[in-house]
């Protein structure tokens, strides 16, 4: 997906996404000089949003992020209803124990994006095999490693700044670079604004 497509869809949700890592935190963002939603007429006046609206605009923002589509990401909800717990602190977990989510966490990729190529390029090791399923789900117990060829400074400019900290339910090995899964993560791990209870009122109508 070009850069250009990706701000695009941070204008449609009217926030940012975060989609292109390091580049949404600078004054670069298109989003710091250009809010309004794309299109060539510009904003066309304020309606008032149904309650479907709402709902749908909570699950297509929660698929942007992490880049996933529509039947994958039903996928997903369908069997968060059938773990123990609720609905939506599994389809958060689900999501956020993807590889190419588990490797942008850890700090090893520059973007959810990057991790993805990262992860299809077979740039990425779960407990010393190469995993090329960017919707892997991670364990308990797996350790995450780059292999030798992806450990550039560009790559691992996330991982080795001191002020990024990676959620509480990895644990990272900075001399080897690499990470463990310590725990499924949960709720209070999910940093993105994302209204679960939105989603399951979309998918429950």
């Amino acid at each position: 997906m070009l850069v250009d497509a990706k701000c695009r869809l941070c204008r449609a949700s009217g926030e940012k996404l975060y989609l292109k890592g390091a580049r949404c935190l600078s004054p670069k963002c298109p989003m710091e000089k250009k809010a309004t939603p794309p299109g060539m007429h510009g904003p066309k006046g304020s309606k008032k949003t149904t309650d479907f609206g709402v709902q749908l605009r909570a699950k297509q923002k929660a698929k942007r992020i992490y880049g996933i589509l529509e039947k994958q990401f039903k996928n997903y909800y369908l069997k968060a209803k059938t773990m123990k717990g609720k609905v939506g602190d599994n389809l958060l977990s689900l999501l956020e124990r993807r590889l190419d989510n588990t490797v942008y966490a850890l700090g090893l990729g520059l973007s959810r994006s990057h991790s993805r190529q990262l992860v299809l390029h077979k740039s990425v090791l779960v407990n010393g095999k190469v995993v090329n399923i960017p919707s892997y789900q991670v364990k308990v117990g797996d350790v995450i490693t780059l292999g030798s060829k992806a450990q550039t400074d560009n790559n691992l400019s996330r991982f080795r700044d001191k002020d990024y900290k990676s959620p509480l339910w990895l644990e990272v090995d900075k001399t080897r670079i690499s990470g463990k899964i310590t725990a499924f993560p949960s709720r209070d791990d999910v940093t993105n604004e994302i209204n679960e209870n939105l989603i399951i009122e979309y998918y429950s109508r």
